[in-house]
């Protein structure tokens, strides 16, 4: 017996939560098969979400119409909007989240998902065969034609399939060849069957998973979860290239015996916002506090006398590690020179005693993270619920992947997270909301959701993976983004909500509520550009921030351009501005909206320019097929780099390392006309 859907989408973490729940809600009849229904989208490293650049992924995820910002709302414990003493393109919201409540949210919101079924078990191997040639599947899908007496004839079902599935002796691996592989179906564990147009396989941790503490080591996709096996062998067989990386967690803690009353409290935002612009959600009403912890000198003492047990230094772990977000033994190898360093306490949720330590994620021994921990002010008492430890696990070099993320050698399988050498809820979630999409919308014979560069973060992350790959953990930065002006959290819904109402994700009321803030902007925008303001009328305004004053009358858009003059301020001494506000029944968020925009007019307008200008090179494709070992004026290794990749656009050659200035002039001259 083969139990048949449409996309099956293999891992309950944050890539498959949003790859199923999208998928799902498109259309498609979605299978989740995951190892622990109680642990969806569990948040095993911290739970926090957000922060800088990956906070504004999350207003994305929410603007398509993805989940993770809307359960975030729900579960938040604090909130705080990083980086508000710098300009609005830095601005990061992150919220501390009760993580059972979070996974739990998550299953309330599968389980009541129409066209999405879950199955609790792993998988343990996927199953392929060949592409039709041309022609092959046009004959399976032939419509009815009449027989020979007149009646309608439909073709055999039975044989329209085995004709499908036929092995092709002209079998190529390049996307979009005939007679490539694609996916067929998955076996289970339980040795379960099942059948499918699509699978998104988005595994985490989990495959090959081996925990690290101290010379202890074990088999494992995280504490408590056994590690899943099979899935790199299938893949490996059919020729994909993989590797190992690495990542880890802190000690957790018991706050019974922390002396809270030694440590520095961090409070939540005075005003907490939220993620999702949906107006379903509200911010957070009751705050928990986070803590500052450091270390010492003794402290570094006491780690560095475990230095020689560490399996990140003695050769164990062979996996690589996230640079970015090290542990604290690669702390203090890399700061050798820092007496401290600044640690995080913060809540598992609110009915719990389990803390965790942000910044302290170790694979050192046991015993030597605990003598350490109790070198901590305020920790002299501590007892440990569990020492932190380190995780090596397989994952698929990326640039095997097309931008929708269907791999290029197999069809209509698609990877996300964790598993394209990504570290991050935020990163994983946001490739399996898009890969989730794109199975969909590939089944269902519509155009492919592909995110450039100046639309989305998520059209960085995705497009720095394919083109330029990855030697360690990948992790979003708004550094890698050249247009971070334009992809501000805040207009993260002007940005992506009409195209997440498009395919089909964005509801008719949500879009409604879309349409009416975006009303609301461009009127107040509108209203400054034709209110004139007279210097007396806003000279003690002026001279509270200490600007200088008004020589004679501006429009009120000029006024709103200097750094520190906010509406907010302006409708407290101007009562035509807020008689307007109120006529209009305008919300404090199109309101920042409004701001923001004039503010960074100028930033923005050459942002845009510089975009498209660049867009050219995106518009300018490079066939499939397209031999580049023929092109001698090409260098060697940008030979190599483009036959291996296979870019689909000049544009994204150009993002290509070791690709270079004069390798574009040359496909240019080719392919530009």
């Amino acid at each position: 017996m083969v139990l048949d859907y449409d996309i099956i989408v293999i891992g309950g973490g944050h890539a498959g939560c949003e790859a199923a729940s999208a998928a799902a809600r498109l259309g498609s009849r979605t299978l989740l098969l995951t190892m622990d229904m109680v642990k969806f989208a569990e948040m095993s490293c911290n739970p926090a979400v957000g922060g800088v650049a990956k906070g504004q992924i999350v207003r994305e995820i929410d603007a398509l119409g993805g989940q993770m910002g809307r359960i975030t709302d729900l579960t938040t414990l604090q909130f705080r909007m990083l980086n508000r003493s710098k300009g609005a393109a830095m601005w990061s919201p992150r919220a501390q989240c009760d993580k059972r409540a979070f996974s739990a949210e998550w299953r309330r919101t599968l389980e009541n998902t129409d066209n999405l079924y879950i199955w609790q078990d792993a998988a343990v191997e996927l199953l392929f065969d060949r592409e039709p040639e041309p022609g092959a599947e046009a004959a399976a899908t032939a419509p009815e034609r009449p027989s020979a007496d007149g009646t309608p004839e439909t073709p055999n079902p039975d044989t329209a399939a085995s004709a499908a599935a036929a092995p092709s002796a002209a079998a190529g691996e390049g996307a979009g060849q005939p007679g490539r592989l694609r996916i067929r179906g998955v076996r289970s564990r339980m040795g379960v069957e099942f059948s499918c147009r699509a699978v998104v396989l988005t595994s985490g941790t989990f495959l090959g998973g081996l925990m690290h503490c101290g010379a202890a080591h074990a088999e494992g996709g995280r504490a408590g979860d056994a590690a899943s096996h099979g899935i790199t062998e299938s893949l490996v067989a059919v020729g994909f290239e993989t590797g190992r990386m690495k990542t880890g967690t802190p000690a957790r803690l018991d706050a019974r015996t922390i002396d809270f009353s030694r440590l520095e409290p961090q409070p939540g935002d005075e005003k907490p916002e939220k993620f999702s612009f949906s107006p379903e959600t509200h911010p957070v009403s009751e705050q928990m506090p986070c803590y500052l912890v450091y270390t010492s000198p003794e402290v570094h003492a006491i780690l560095r006398s475990g230095f020689d047990r560490s399996p990140l230094f003695n050769g164990t772990i062979h996996g690589i590690g996230p640079r970015y977000c090290p542990s604290i033994e690669d702390k203090l190898r890399t700061f050798a020179d820092k007496e401290q360093h600044q640690l995080f306490l913060e809540p598992e949720g609110r009915t719990t005693n389990e803390y965790y330590l942000n910044g302290f994620s170790s694979s050192l021994p046991w015993e030597v993270q605990w003598e350490a921990l109790h070198r901590i002010e305020g920790f002299e008492q501590l007892h440990i619920y569990r020492p932190g430890y380190a995780i090596e696990y397989d994952y698929f070099p990326p640039t095997q992947l097309l931008h929708t993320l269907e791999t290029k050698r197999v069809a209509g399988l698609y990877f996300a997270g964790q598993v394209n050498g990504t570290t991050g809820y935020e990163e994983a979630a946001a490739q399996g909301l898009m890969a989730g999409i794109n199975a969909h919308l590939k089944l269902a014979g519509r155009e492919p959701l592909v995110l450039q560069r100046d639309e989305a973060y998520i059209g960085v992350l995705i497009d720095d993976l394919v083109t330029k790959g990855v030697d360690e953990p990948y992790r979003m930065f708004t550094s890698r983004a050249e247009y971070r002006i334009l992809l501000r959290q805040d207009n993260a819904d002007m940005r992506l909500t009409p195209k997440g109402y498009e395919i089909g994700l964005i509801s008719e009321e949500r879009y409604a509520h879309f349409l009416q803030k975006k009303s609301l902007v461009e009127s107040l925008v509108a209203f400054a550009r034709r209110q004139s303001v007279k210097a007396s009328e806003i000279e003690s305004y002026l001279k509270s921030l200490n600007s200088e004053p008004l020589t004679q009358g501006r429009k009120l858009y000029e006024v709103l351009m200097r750094n520190d003059v906010t509406f907010r301020g302006l409708k407290e001494v101007l009562p035509r501005l807020r008689r307007f506000m109120e006529e209009v029944a305008m919300t404090d968020e199109a309101m920042e909206e409004a701001e923001i925009q004039i503010k960074y007019k100028g930033y923005i307008e050459r942002e845009k320019f510089i975009a498209e200008k660049l867009h050219r090179l995106e518009n300018i494709r490079i066939p499939a097929d397209f031999d580049f070992f023929s092109m001698n004026s090409l260098t060697i290794e940008a030979r190599q780099k483009l036959s291996k990749i296979r870019p689909e656009t000049i544009g994204r050659a150009s993002r290509i390392p070791g690709v270079s200035p004069a390798d574009i002039n040359v496909l240019l001259v080719k392919f530009g006309r």
